[in-house]
């Protein structure tokens, strides 16, 4: 089968083996898959994954009580066995792999193999388009889920791409009075027409007013940005992960009394119940879909260009 394969040498799309699966896990045909910001900063180092790539993707059961049908996968395959996992923590499962971040091969290829447990059936009337989507709205449902939302609240989402415009769906359902501040006029114009108020990081007044600051940025200078933005004993909320090593002053943290939350994985009934009431518009985010094996072509698109959503499929 075809597959984008991130090795020593770089991304490549090449001929490999269709996965053997292990035991507990089932095969699942790709159907799409979705080009994230975890996946470029993969290829510039980041976790220094060697594999196949790609964690965001609906595809076909091919055994299993799913058999036949559309699935959705959770990416943490966890150990089930250790003390994290019998809490109920298989996302920091310290045994766990990662689905095409962390040793354990991805979806930009025709097959996957994932954990049986990890799969959900997708509703009927949820789309592949729609679908693919489960795993970054899981991601922001995960913001509710740690840090408490209330309409008094002063919320800003930096950053205006695929995760700040479903992060800032998901907030905006809460009532908190919201800000989505970027460097995009056509990716900003997208979350204006949700009725979500919108600013350009040059003209936004940074002001310290805000209750919470979600950094979704996927820059390294998110981190300070939203602490320039954050009244002292604010939350700061971390989505963003990149390659290499930052350089911070903690000081701020100190003083000011911040509460830093990192947030990572979320919870999948939520965004597939969101997706099937059309509650969060996900479709406008899709930009274009490649196939497999024009996999470099928009890999390189996604990193070149101000893109929002590039899908691909076998």
């Amino acid at each position: 089968m075809q597959a984008v394969v991130l090795d020593e040498t770089g991304l490549k799309v090449t001929e490999v083996a269709v996965p053997t699966p292990m035991p507990g896990e089932v095969l699942v045909r790709v159907l799409k898959a979705g080009i994230c910001e975890t996946d470029l900063q993969l290829v510039r180092g980041y976790m220094g994954f060697r594999g196949i790539l790609g964690h965001e993707f609906v595809g076909i059961a091919q055994s299993g009580s799913l058999q036949g049908q559309r699935v959705v996968g959770e990416i943490n395959c966890a150990c089930e066995q250790c003390d994290y996992c019998q809490a109920g923590l298989q996302t920091h499962c310290p045994h766990r792999s990662v689905l095409g971040i962390l040793n354990h091969d991805g979806a930009f290829a025709e097959f996957i193999a994932v954990p049986a447990g990890n799969l959900h059936r997708v509703p009927n009337n949820v789309t592949d388009d729609r679908a693919v989507f489960t795993e970054p709205l899981a991601a922001a449902f995960q913001i509710p889920a740690q840090v408490p939302l209330r309409p008094s609240q002063r919320v800003i989402v930096l950053g205006d791409g695929r995760l700040g415009n479903l992060c800032a769906q998901v907030i905006a359902a809460a009532g908190c009075r919201l800000t989505v501040v970027g460097k995009h006029d056509r990716k900003l114009q997208l979350i204006s027409k949700l009725g979500i108020e919108t600013a350009t990081i040059n003209d936004f007044e940074h002001r310290r007013e805000a209750d919470i600051v979600v950094d979704c940025t996927g820059s390294p200078s998110g981190f300070e940005s939203a602490l320039r933005l954050l009244k002292p004993r604010g939350t700061l909320v971390l989505k963003t992960t990149v390659a290499g090593t930052q350089t911070l002053s903690l000081a701020p943290l100190v003083i000011d009394e911040i509460t830093v939350v990192g947030s990572r994985c979320g919870p999948f009934q939520p965004a597939l119940a969101a997706l099937q009431d059309q509650r969060i518009q996900v479709e406008p985010l899709i930009d274009a879909t490649y196939s497999i094996a024009d996999g470099i072509a928009a890999f390189e698109r996604a990193s070149t260009q101000p893109t929002l959503k590039l899908l691909l499929q076998p």
